[in-house]
């Protein structure tokens, strides 16, 4: 076994071990896809961090001829772009390419692993590499070396942790209540965007942009967090709308010099491309001068056809996020391109009407605003970091 013994920053030696020597590694194996389906006919199919949420997995799909296992309590582990998110798997269900499964061993408890994942999450896509996308192998998994104190120790640290993920989620789903309510009020006053129900005007997205604007990518290879440099978004920063700005990565403001189309001007629709594909952000003024990653596109549009969180609020519907995914399936690495986002059919009712939806759903973009920014997430992340130190003992 590789051991390394390290001493903390309280004093306590624990072990450095290799991931492979307390845990089994599983690779996911994608089955063909004929064999999975959206009826509920077999076991839940996990493909990758798509079906990722807070903790734990939905289940989108099923599949009757199974490959590979994930069981319960095993983390499931992102290994294609995004390299890095985890979850933890609450049922028995296949797991597509895009997952590992880590299953603990005897002298290591799931939920401490899944926390100690959750610190080292940078780390590992960085670790990342392929040309066409990120992704590592199971190898590099396997290699990982962690701490391991004794039993109770990761037990008592995963309960710290665990109470304070609880406050956390408290206001995460309160946010849920918020994010229903306005899509409620949406249906409400519109129908459903590829029904047309109520026979509104239709229009490609492409033609509601502002004059000389285009929809682009950021930047591709943003490089190692730069303390004093650029704020840049990613995916895993979109909050029900909203950038949660807490754990803003930067980056070295020489890479971003090459990338300055891509500024924001903090009045944007952002759209996730890669990973939480079709997910929706709109950019305030407070992100002026920001940037954006490769996995993420920006959508500037023209007020005078379309009011901007409207339009949010449009693409963030069910049936559109669905015509996003639909479009991407057949990928072996789901990506939504700009000519997919181009031509995403809008419905455009009176401008009056649409600014009528932009006053009622304010407020509950503000009370958002203002539950992203409370302090139980810095708490949680505070407490995460402390954690692996044995620090925790001192609180």
């Amino acid at each position: 076994m590789e051991i390394e013994i390290v001493k903390n920053d309280v004093g306590m030696k624990w072990e450095m071990v290799r991931l492979s020597n307390v845990a089994e590694i599983i690779a996911g194996q994608s089955p063909e896809s004929k064999y999975y389906n959206d009826i509920g006919e077999g076991i839940p199919f996990f493909q990758g961090k798509a079906d990722f949420r807070v903790d734990y997995p939905i289940v989108r799909y099923w599949c009757t001829q199974p490959t590979k296992i994930a069981k319960p309590m095993d983390i499931l582990m992102s290994v294609r772009a995004p390299v890095g998110p985890t979850n933890i798997c609450d049922i028995e269900a296949c797991i597509g390419r895009g997952l590992a499964a880590v299953r603990a061993g005897k002298k290591l408890h799931y939920k401490y692993l899944y926390f100690y994942f959750k610190t080292i999450e940078e780390k590992l896509a960085s670790q990342g590499n392929g040309s066409t996308f990120s992704a590592i192998t199971t190898s590099v998994i396997k290699d990982l070396q962690i701490p391991l104190p004794p039993l109770p120790i990761q037990r008592r640290i995963a309960e710290i942790l665990d109470a304070a993920d609880a406050l956390r989620r408290k206001d995460q789903e309160l946010l849920q209540k918020y994010d229903e309510l306005a899509q409620a009020i949406f249906i409400d006053m519109f129908g459903d965007p590829v029904k047309n129900e109520k026979g509104w005007e239709v229009i490609k997205l492409d033609d509601l942009l502002l004059k000389g604007e285009k929809i682009s990518y950021g930047v591709v290879q943003p490089g190692d967090n730069f303390p004093d440099g650029v704020p840049i978004i990613r995916v895993g920063d979109f909050k029900l709308m909203k950038i949660d700005k807490i754990n803003l990565k930067r980056i070295d403001p020489e890479i971003e010099k090459s990338y300055s189309r891509t500024r924001l001007k903090g009045d944007e629709i952002l759209i996730a491309c890669v990973g939480s594909v079709g997910k929706i952000a709109l950019a305030d003024e407070s992100l002026k001068g920001f940037n954006i990653v490769r996995a993420t596109a920006k959508v500037r549009v023209d007020a005078n056809l379309i009011n901007r969180t409207y339009l949010a609020f449009h693409l963030s519907q069910k049936s559109i996020q669905n015509y996003f995914v639909a479009e991407t399936r057949t990928s072996s690495q789901p990506t939504l391109n700009i000519k997919q986002i181009e031509e995403t059919k809008i419905l455009v009712p009176p401008i009056k009407i649409q600014n009528q939806f932009n006053l009622l759903s304010d407020d509950l973009l503000k009370q958002i605003d203002l539950l992203i920014s409370t302090n139980t997430e810095t708490l949680f992340q505070t407490l995460l970091q402390k954690a692996f130190k044995g620090e925790l003992e001192k609180e």
